[in-house]
């Protein structure tokens, strides 16, 4: 095989395993760990319950890949535009947010909820990527991811609140999305001048 069929074998590999992942995106939004057989998931995926073994070894790997592969989704979205000034790049981290949200709203309610059911495994991801978004929206408020304890605290506690008001949005969407966006940023300022009382060494950044 040359490097040309190689290339093309592989493409096509990363792309059944990229349509596996979708179908147990919408799946896991739903429907428990434990409910969902590999037969159930084959079935919905068409194909061999074998190929998902081949993919992910097991249900438990195929889960978290799903969850994973979410995150990394999110994550992108909200942490690009890192070329705009500290106050705009806010504004588009949350934006991005609730764009992902919108338009992926099953692997969203995967990542936030952790599908129906505890999972430690899976409360861990979803512990890191608050972290990281919480560090994303500190270095757009304050040019730098490392900051206080008690700075953290309030922001993950917004950020807390933001998933909240993101999956009831999503449930019921009569507010347009530029409407959520002026709410959550309402609300960050407000976090964001306590933060400032609190801790001087974080002045809250100027919004036009």
């Amino acid at each position: 095989m040359n490097n040309g069929e190689r290339r093309a074998t592989t493409e096509r590999s990363q792309a059944r395993r990229g349509e596996l992942i979708a179908v147990g995106r919408r799946l896991f939004a739903d429907t428990s760990y434990d409910a969902l057989s590999m037969d159930d998931i084959a079935r919905h995926a068409g194909v061999a319950k074998g190929l998902i073994y081949y993919y992910f070894k097991s249900k438990r790997g195929y889960y978290l890949a799903i969850i994973e592969d979410s995150v990394a989704d999110l994550v992108t979205r909200a942490a690009g535009h890192t070329e705009l000034p500290r106050a705009e790049r806010v504004r588009h981290t949350i934006d991005g947010y609730l764009r992902y949200a919108q338009s992926h709203e099953e692997s969203f309610r995967t990542i936030v909820t952790g599908g129906v059911g505890f999972d430690a495994q899976v409360q861990s991801i979803r512990d890191a990527v608050r972290e990281e978004l919480v560090a994303t929206i500190a270095e757009g408020a304050y040019g730098r991811r490392d900051i206080p304890v008690l700075a953290r605290l309030a922001l993950l506690g917004w950020l807390s609140g933001v998933e909240q008001i993101t999956l009831d949005w999503l449930s019921h969407q009569e507010l347009e999305r530029d409407l959520v966006r002026a709410l959550l940023m309402r609300l960050l300022r407000m976090t964001l001048g306590t933060i400032e009382e609190f801790e001087p060494d974080c002045p809250q950044p100027p919004f036009e």
